[in-house]
Formats: C-alpha cells, sequence, structure tokens
C-alpha cells in the first residue's frame, strides 16, 4: 500500500521544520516547498530568503525528504502586495497575512503541491482542521499565546479539505523543547516577526519605496496643530510611538484620519473616548462553512491577533455586516478583519471598513 503524500510548506523556521518531522515520524511520504515570494530586495541584501533556503535545505537533509523550490512572487505581487499598497495609499491598515494565507500558502503552493501528487499540505501554523457531517471546520490551536486561525479565516471548505495543521495541539516551548531533542538545525532559531518582505528595515523607510508620503499636520479632535506627520499611511489607530509631541501630560495617540484635507488626529491618555467604540460596520463575510448562519448572531470576535474573545452580535447590513459588541473596543481599525467565533470554532470573518466615534473621514 503506497503512503499518503503530504508536501510540507518549510519555511527555515522552527514550526514548520518540526512539522515536516512529526509528519515523517508518523510515516507519511513527506515532501517540502519552499516559496520565495519576495524578489525585489535580492541585490541589496535585506531579504532573508537566501538564509531561509538553506535552512530548509539542512532540514530536508536532517529528514532525508526531498524539497522542491517554487518561485510565487509574481502571484505574490498581484494577489497580496497590490491590495497592501492600494489599503495604505486609502489610509487604511490592511493585514497582508490573511490574503497571503489565502492566494498564496492555500491557494497557489496548494496548486503546486496537488501537481506533485500530494493528498494534503502541512503547514506550521498554531491551529486545528476537523471535519464533521461532511463540514470541515478551522479550530483555534490549543496554545492560546500562539493561536494563528485569526490568520487563517480566509479559507475556504476546499481549502481546509487539503489542510494539516500538526502543530495544533503542540505548544510552542514544547515544539522547541521537541525540536532541540530530534536534532533539528533550527530548534533555536528565532521567530519571524511582521511582513516577511520588510526585514530588518523599518516599516516607514520600506513603504516610501512604493508610496510617496504626503506629510501633513497633525491636530487634536478640536482643531488646534501639535504637529506635523509624515503621511497618514504610516499612522494606525492608537498608534504612540514616533508622533514626536513634546510638552508635559499624557502621552499622545492617533485617535483618527481626516482624509479630505490629510490631517492626522491626536489626542492625549491611553484611555481616550475617541479610541474606544461599541459598534463597527464590515465588508462582506466569509463563512467557513460556505453559507451564512441566521443572523442576527451572538458570538465571539476578535479584532486584532492575540486579543480575547469578545462578546458580540453580528447584524446583516447592505453589501456586510455591522457588528456590536457588549463592551466598547479600543482602537478599531479600518483595513484589519474581525473575525468570528464560536467556542473553540472560527466562523470566518470580514474587513473592518468603518467605526462608529472614530474620525475616520
Amino acid at each position: 500500500m503506497s503512503r499518503k503524500k503530504i508536501v510540507v510548506g518549510l519555511s527555515g523556521g522552527v514550526d514548520s521544520s518540526f512539522t515536516a518531522w512529526l509528519l515523517a515520524r508518523e510515516g507519511f511520504d513527506v515532501q517540502a516547498m519552499f516559496m520565495k515570494n519576495w524578489d525585489a530586495d535580492d541585490e541589496e541584501g535585506f531579504c532573508p530568503a537566501r538564509e531561509d533556503l538553506e535552512d530548509a535545505m539542512a532540514v530536508c537533509e536532517h529528514l532525508e525528504i526531498p524539497l522542491h523550490k517554487r518561485n510565487f512572487a509574481r502571484e505574490y505581487w498581484d494577489r497580496v502586495f497590490e491590495h497592501f499598497l492600494a489599503e495604505h495609499r486609502a489610509g487604511r491598515t490592511p493585514n497582508p497575512d490573511v490574503l497571503c494565507n489565502r492566494e498564496i500558502k492555500f491557494g497557489v503552493f496548494l496548486q503546486h503541491a496537488l501537481a506533485l501528487g500530494a493528498e494534503k499540505v502541512a503547514t506550521g501554523h498554531y491551529a486545528r482542521v476537523d471535519c464533521v457531517d461532511g463540514r470541515y471546520r478551522l479550530l483555534k490551536g490549543v496554545d492560546e499565546h500562539k493561536d494563528q486561525s485569526y490568520f487563517l479565516h480566509a479559507l475556504n471548505q476546499a481549502q481546509l479539505a487539503h489542510a494539516l495543521f500538526p502543530l495544533g495541539t503542540w505548544r510552542k516551548e514544547e515544539v522547541r523543547a521537541a525540536a532541540r531533542e530530534a536534532g533539528l538545525p533550527t530548534f533555536a532559531k528565532k521567530d519571524s516577526t511582521g511582513i516577511c518582505f520588510v526585514g530588518e528595515r523599518r516599516f516607514d523607510e520600506f513603504l516610501r519605496r512604493f508610496i510617496h508620503p504626503r506629510p501633513g499636520e497633525m491636530q487634536t479632535p478640536e482643531g488646534r496643530v501639535v504637529g506635523t506627520h509624515q503621511g497618514l499611511m504610516f499612522y494606525t489607530l492608537g498608534q504612540r510611538k514616533g508622533l514626536g509631541i513634546g510638552g508635559d501630560g499624557a502621552p499622545w495617540y492617533v485617535v483618527g484620519k481626516r482624509h479630505g484635507n490629510n490631517v492626522l488626529v491626536v489626542a492625549q491618555g491611553h484611555d481616550h473616548p475617541l479610541l474606544y467604540s461599541r459598534r463597527l460596520r464590515a465588508g462582506a463575510v466569509h463563512w467557513i462553512a460556505g453559507e451564512a448562519p441566521a443572523l442576527p448572531l451572538r458570538c465571539a470576535a476578535k479584532a486584532r491577533y492575540r486579543q480575547p474573545d469578545q462578546a458580540c452580535t453580528v447584524f446583516p447590513a447592505d453589501g456586510g455586516c455591522e457588528v456590536v459588541f457588549d463592551d466598547p473596543q479600543r482602537a478599531l481599525t479600518p483595513g484589519q478583519s474581525v473575525v468570528f467565533y464560536d467556542g473553540e470554532e472560527c466562523l470566518g470573518g470580514a474587513v473592518i471598513q468603518s467605526v462608529e466615534g472614530v474620525i475616520y473621514e
């Protein structure tokens, strides 16, 4: 009997390395695929892809499994990065990881893996998937500090049918310890953070390469000028760092944007009322089950990664939904995702369009 072939998305990090080790130990026909999603910085030495590829090759040599290399830079630019730039030009704060998972890791990567004869693809995400009565469910990872279901909420039934998340039942400290015991060369490698193609550079310096900034005034909600911003695209709601506003008193925070006259609205105090809201509007909801539940829906939601579940009610709205939280939420941000949960199950999510009471004109 032939063994089930599984292609692992091997990034060169400890999580994907240990994923490959686990599946090989369980007797599957494991093959690895290294995805290169960014070409622009090769000559400048910023892109860590070469080092990551070397680590992936070392892991495959250790596990004695084949490594396939694919360049998805064009697909990443067209399907993820163009949207990322468009959102920043509009003054919103996008989350490219959600699109990357849907379009690249479980899009073109999955297609290439299936062409190799794979039955499943596996990644190092901390999440789980199961099937109940023929319907695939996306579940939270057991490690609440590493759960990544938030970033996977845009996957559909066909994608989940081919997905494996072996680390969903593991905690990060257990993974590192077991990877070390298994002799994996990446067991101590530092986790990557942020957007991979930005590398070790300042985010604003990177963004200037693609979008010409328009400096403007920083104003209080009442219209008093208190400083100058470098471009609305560089700031997000609730931000404190990098405002450069001196003087005495409480720290300053971004509480809104007036795009029409290029004004960044700032106010003093971590708990300023303009930072809090109970109600938001979002775009079309992607429901993982493939069909929408009956609305209104009582459930929980996260409006940002690692946020504790927040009780809410989801109402239908033209072209999308309206979410009303039981408690006021801080710094709800247009462009980010609001993701819905029923206990451990991730139901789906949508992109936040507007927030009640927040200055976003």
